[in-house]
């Protein structure tokens, strides 16, 4: 979940940056009409701040104000090297509390087949898909009218299905395809139930996940952002570097000890460098000022 104790504090775009997926987010998802495509897929390679708009569209969607229902339906962030987060396993049941969460309505319905069959958690994800989610929204009756919710899947390149790991490479590799293209498939019968629901997922471009998507059944259903060709992502970078660099001067300054030195800092050059150097990846640039102390801070400054 977003708002996890584990992921806590959740990453999120910094201010002024990731601006234009942004709104092409805000765009194609509709809190009251469902958009001609319910399934959005952005993808990049690592580094580029997916998990940051996933964190920033799960805030911002849960500060709407004025509505009578709460637009965010669930989120999963999927992590390799966690033990609950890197398989399908918690996958359904994760959405189906959550929804029970932000649809009222829906909770007595969902507690109702848990108690007739609390078995159900451990049959097939595909049987937990139909159970705990599609059968009460149904028991719902007419849903026309029902507000849309967004279901959001980041990091769907890190479900590595690790109960199944292999210490051959090239097993392991073909697990990670069947688990990620599992979701893809439970995700596609989820929206194929036409429930008020649209899903955005992130993940890397991995071979076998773009060939899914871009196949017949998914290709008029789901559409595809890259955001490696969306935006300005030096001047993204540029906008966080000259934030952090101004942090780091306010600490020196207000350690009088230390000789600043003679004229304006950072300046244009010293940004410009550390601007090349990241070449747009913000990662890189967030790995970059998570390190630095008033030390460094000092030894960069003299």
């Amino acid at each position: 979940m977003h708002d996890s104790d584990e992921r806590y504090p959740p990453l999120l775009c910094h201010p002024g940056t990731r601006e234009v997926v942004i709104v092409r987010i805000k765009n194609w998802y509709g809190f009251l009409t469902r958009p001609n495509k319910p399934i959005m897929w952005i993808h990049t390679p690592a580094g580029y701040g997916k998990t940051a708009i996933a964190g920033t569209i799960s805030k911002w969607l849960e500060e709407v104000e004025g509505l009578e229902f709460s637009p965010l339906g669930t989120t999963f962030y999927f992590w390799r090297t966690s033990s609950e987060r890197n398989s399908p396993a918690r996958f359904i049941i994760t959405i189906a509390y959550q929804l029970a969460m932000s649809i009222p309505e829906l909770a007595p319905h969902i507690d109702s087949v848990l108690k007739r069959n609390p078995m159900i958690l451990r049959k097939a994800l595909e049987v937990q898909l139909m159970k705990p989610i599609v059968e009460p929204f149904k028991a719902l009756g007419e849903l026309d009218n029902m507000p849309n919710r967004l279901i959001i899947v980041d990091g769907l390149d890190e479900c590595i299905n690790s109960d199944q790991e292999c210490r051959v490479e090239r097993r392991y590799a073909e697990d990670q395809e069947k688990a990620q293209i599992r979701i893809l498939e439970l995700i596609y019968t989820l929206q194929s139930r036409c429930l008020p629901l649209s899903f955005l997922i992130l993940s890397r471009p991995e071979a076998w996940i773009k060939q899914h998507i871009q196949s017949p059944p998914f290709e008029r259903i789901v559409e595809v952002v890259d955001l490696y060709a969306l935006g300005d992502h030096l001047k993204d970078t540029e906008t966080y570097i000259r934030a952090e660099l101004s942090r780091i001067e306010a600490r020196v300054q207000a350690d009088r000890t230390v000789d600043q030195g003679e004229g304006e800092w950072p300046g244009k050059r010293v940004v410009d460098t550390f601007v090349r150097k990241t070449n747009g990846h913000m990662m890189y640039a967030s790995l970059l000022f998570d390190i630095s102390t008033t030390h460094m801070a000092t030894r960069v400054l003299s």
